[in-house]
């Protein structure tokens, strides 16, 4: 996973490890979105929409895994500093909104993310490991195709007749086969082939 996301961060700027963008913000900011989705509004009925949840659950963990990218640290030690965190982490069982609340105020105290509080959100999310890269690919795939069909210059069309790709993405990941070793150009080929049909492009 974070040899993918830096092939897609080296897509969307060359040298984006030197740049040193503000990840932590765009992590608590979708910890902003995934309470959105979760719902916190006594005031009214709310049913969480998990899909959703669990979408932005791997939007974090792809800013998250950006934020620990340094110059000259290797992926193989990056992965190998993540695994150790979490190993020693005990889970303290936190719901989503408190989780997804730890979360975005520690990238907003430390100007940096934690494995191991994403562990608890994605724990709390109902996501294991396996079901954290199966999505982790889909989305993965979702940004490769974004860029492909004109995310950058404005004229990709995030819409596709009333619903947002990330739903159809979600909806055509549950009809493939996860295991498979041609996953992501299955997934990739699935979404042009319905960006297509629902968009004409």
């Amino acid at each position: 996973m974070l040899a993918m996301q830096h092939r897609m961060n080296t897509r969307v700027h060359e040298h984006w490890i030197e740049q040193n963008f503000e990840w932590y913000r765009a992590i608590w900011i979708e910890c902003g979105e995934l309470i959105e989705h979760y719902g916190y509004k006594w005031w009214k009925k709310q049913e969480p929409d998990m899909e959703q949840v669990r979408l932005e659950v791997i939007d974090i963990w792809h800013f998250g895994m950006s934020a620990l990218f340094a110059p000259g640290k290797s992926e193989a030690r990056l992965a190998a500093e993540i695994a150790s965190e979490v190993a020693d982490y005990k889970p303290a069982g936190l719901g989503v909104r408190e989780a997804t609340e730890a979360l975005a105020e520690h990238s907003l105290q430390s100007k940096s993310f934690s494995a191991a509080r994403f562990w608890e959100l994605m724990l709390a999310a109902g996501l294991d490991f396996e079901s954290l890269y199966s999505a982790y690919v889909g989305k993965n795939v979702l940004n490769f195709f974004r860029q492909d069909h004109g995310y950058k210059d404005g004229s990709y069309i995030k819409n596709w007749q009333g619903r947002e790709d990330n739903e159809h993405l979600v909806e055509l990941i549950a009809g493939l086969d996860q295991s498979a070793a041609d996953f992501a150009e299955q997934v990739y080929s699935a979404l042009q082939q319905r960006y297509r049909e629902l968009n004409g492009g």
